[in-house]
């Protein structure tokens, strides 16, 4: 379960990243309404691997903690640290997919930052465990 894990995490913050630091500067040669269409086209493409890897994150998440008890307090507090922010990269993931949605530049950003905080979380509550 932990290749699905690592994985659905790879496609959620790497298309995030891609779309933030590699499409929208190249879509700012564009006229306004064909950036639009475009940024309009990639999220309707995006969406059903943002969906899909969201739910793997959760499935496989909810499965690795239920399959290693007997952690520590310092452990559990990271955990739900690690849970609010992969709760707020979901819902703003979930904001930049659907249709007609302004400021979704900004919104990707925020959307990166706190997935790759998530990232260094699991990182870290991997050596101490």
């Amino acid at each position: 379960m932990q290749w699905l894990h690592i994985s659905s995490a790879a496609v959620l913050v790497g298309g995030l990243i891609y779309a933030r630091l590699a499409m929208t500067p190249a879509s700012e040669a564009l006229a306004p309404e064909g950036r639009d269409a475009l940024g309009e086209r990639a999220a309707a493409a995006f969406r059903p691997l943002a969906f899909a890897a969201i739910a793997g994150l959760l499935i496989s998440g909810f499965y690795n903690v239920i399959s290693t008890p007997g952690h520590s307090l310092r452990y559990h507090a990271w955990l739900g640290l690690k849970l609010l922010l992969a709760a707020h990269a979901f819902a703003i993931v979930i904001l930049i997919v659907h249709p007609k949605r302004q400021r979704r530049p900004r919104l990707m950003m925020s959307a990166c930052v706190s997935g790759l905080i998530v990232i260094f979380i699991a990182a870290y509550l991997k050596h101490i465990f």
